[in-house]
């Protein structure tokens, strides 16, 4: 059985820079965040608030789904945000209780 896949949205304030990302394990791909473990783009603008996401059946759906939010314009991503997490909350501890 292939691996589930996750799509997330993480940024560094309410409204602030966005990242869509996609991993296998949410839980631990947003610690990497968290702790700045990860170069590039999320570290260089202290991206680490989890504040949505989705589970797909497979990575690859997870993949598919990435490269078309990526392609959104910001708006679209700032309201899909809302749609679940309307104050902006970090959700990472839901992932760790």
């Amino acid at each position: 059985m292939e691996d589930r896949g996750y799509v997330y949205i993480v940024c560094n304030k309410a409204y602030g820079t966005l990242y869509v990302g996609v991993t296998t394990n949410l839980a631990k791909r947003v610690s990497e965040h968290r702790e700045h473990l990860v170069a590039g783009f999320t570290n260089k603008y202290g991206l680490e608030r989890l504040v949505w996401y989705e589970c797909h059946e497979s990575i690859e759906e997870a993949i598919t789904r990435e490269k078309q939010i990526k392609e959104w314009r910001r708006d679209w991503k700032v309201n899909l945000v809302q749609s679940m997490n309307p104050d902006w909350r970090d959700l990472y501890d839901q992932l760790t209780a």
